[in-house]
């Protein structure tokens, strides 16, 4: 197998170039599917991590594992779709904590229906080809940890 990172023919492509290939067309596709509330693959998490609870951008970015600025922009999103409200905290005024909505609920629970997300995932592939991916993908994960994880 000639591996060459100009080859038309993904037979030829580094592991990586493949892995991040097929992640690029998933991404697209799951953004399209999320279009339909207003969210992207960004946004959904941030949702998830305030049916918990209210949350302030600090903590959102932390448990989202992006930036606090970038963690600013997914809650302006967020807050001009009408999902989320930014409020003083009864604690300390100086800070402020996002709140999901009702409506943002609503988009939450009727966007993470596992099964579009899973067919997107695994178009294509067997049942014991499905098995083998996550299992493949679970020791990735594992094998390459989070920054700031050991």
């Amino acid at each position: 197998m000639d591996i060459s990172p100009v080859s038309k023919e993904p037979q030829d492509w580094p592991t990586g170039r493949l892995l991040s290939a097929v992640t690029r067309r998933i991404e697209r596709e799951w953004n399209a599917h999320l279009d339909t509330w207003e969210l992207n693959h960004a946004s959904m998490p941030v949702l998830m991590h305030l049916l918990a609870g209210p949350r302030t951008q600090r903590e959102l970015a932390r448990e989202s594992n992006v930036t606090e600025q970038t963690m600013s922009r997914i809650v302006a999103r967020l807050e001009r779709s009408g999902y989320v409200v930014r409020e003083h905290d009864a604690t300390d005024r100086r800070r402020r904590a996002v709140s999901i909505t009702d409506a943002g609920r609503g988009a939450a629970f009727a966007s993470a229906r596992p099964r579009p997300a899973e067919e997107l995932s695994t178009r294509g592939l067997t049942p014991e080809q499905i098995t083998t991916l996550r299992e493949i993908l679970i020791t990735m994960i594992e094998a390459h940890p989070r920054p700031g994880e050991d």
